[in-house]
């Protein structure tokens, strides 16, 4: 229940946790926030994350796995710059979101949870993104699309591929 004497995290998210564990009545609250913050940071949870985490609240690492092995969202690999997430849910597949996953696939030239040589994307297939309405739907990192089309999807990788994704706006 300590702040490591060095840590892995930049300045700024070193001291975001240490404010963090301080909000929580239970220090072990804050976990889950920061395993997003970290992935944010470095990319995916890495093993130093899962060690530093743990000394920062006072827990196991494996207390850390536990919790980690839990959510789809935390990542123990790296993924690409743009990691583009297509929901294959009831209500996305019910509109061809795996017809949108087997393009992206082919567009991309990879499969599911795999990165394209040059680093730039990742591909999963995922559970429900919550935009049944607008199905069939994606995630690019923290940037929603839906009511997609495969010619819609092309636009969405080219502005990517262009840095011109959501983020970037």
């Amino acid at each position: 229940m300590s702040t490591p004497a060095t840590t892995i995290f930049s300045p700024a998210l070193a001291a975001r946790f240490d404010k963090l564990v301080t909000l929580y009545p239970v220090r072990r609250s804050a976990l889950v926030p920061m395993l997003l913050y970290s992935q944010d940071e470095v990319g995916y949870i890495s093993d130093a994350v899962v060690e530093e985490i743990a000394v920062r609240i006072g827990i196991t690492p494996l207390d850390v796995r536990n919790v980690l092995s839990y959510y789809s969202m935390l990542r123990t690999k790296p993924v690409g710059k743009y990691n583009v997430q297509v929901c294959t849910n009831i209500s996305c597949m019910l509109k061809d979101g795996y017809g949108i996953l087997d393009h992206c696939k082919q567009r991309l030239g990879i499969g599911h949870k795999e990165v394209t040589p040059d680093g730039l994307f990742s591909l999963e297939e995922v559970e429900c993104i919550g935009a049944c309405c607008w199905a069939p739907a994606v995630q690019i990192n923290y940037d929603f699309y839906d009511d997609l089309t495969p010619e819609k999807m092309d636009k969405v990788l080219e502005d990517y591929r262009a840095g011109r994704g959501k983020e970037t706006l």
